[in-house]
């Protein structure tokens, strides 16, 4: 049995849908109900709804053997896990947003507000920008409007949120997607049953394609 860690919300229910059109699907997990594991010995499957920013520590930890999980969180966190495949799904931008007049004053501490304070560092370390970097849990666009920072570092998906706010992205950090990650134990001693299932998801993908 595999043990699948989905993220829970929209990016989790279409990872699911791809998983079911390669193979591994698990009519339980349709169900309304209050389980919290859901399986179909038959697929060899066993699945579990868990918070998106979690998904990297069920797999790491080895309370999944693979995940979903999108590339900002491996980036941020860092897990000691294997990524497999690049689903392609929930794409997205890490960007620098901020007013859209905004000049950056290279001589000045930049004030950086953000969810994502490790990708931020390592960006601004690569360009040796001094920052002050503030730590932000939610409605990061608020922060440059109030003056409590110069600019933020998000994920900007359509950037309306950002053209309402009179802001607009500055620089692309990196794009983002989901990603199959593997735990490294599981690899080994799971290995087929993986590679077959990150083998089906890659001809699910290149057929969807294709068909576009």
């Amino acid at each position: 049995m595999i043990n699948v860690a989905l993220p829970k919300g929209r990016l989790g229910e279409k990872a699911y849908e791809t998983l079911a059109a390669a193979g591994f699907d698990c009519p339980a997990i349709l169900e309304k109900n209050r389980k919290l594991t859901f399986e179909n010995p038959e697929k060899g499957v066993r699945y579990f709804w868990v918070k998106p920013s979690d998904v990297s520590i069920y797999v790491e930890r080895g309370a999944a053997d693979v995940g979903i999980a999108g590339k900002d969180i491996l980036l941020e966190y860092s897990p000691d896990v294997y990524e497999l495949l690049d689903l392609g799904m929930g794409r997205c931008r890490m960007c620098v947003a901020g007013p859209e007049d905004f000049y950056q004053d290279p001589n000045k501490t930049l004030r950086v507000a953000t969810k994502f304070p490790h990708i931020a560092t390592r960006y601004y370390d690569s360009r040796s920008q001094d920052i002050d970097i503030i730590k932000l849990n939610g409605s990061i666009e608020l922060a440059p409007i109030l003056g409590l920072s110069d600019v933020i570092v998000d994920i900007v998906e359509t950037g309306k949120t950002l053209l309402e706010n009179h802001l607009a992205p500055l620089e692309t950090i990196v794009d983002i997607s989901a990603r199959f990650i593997s735990n490294k134990v599981s690899y080994k001693f799971k290995h087929q049953e993986i590679l077959a299932m990150r083998d089906a998801l890659e001809r699910n993908l290149t057929k969807k394609e294709a068909a576009e």
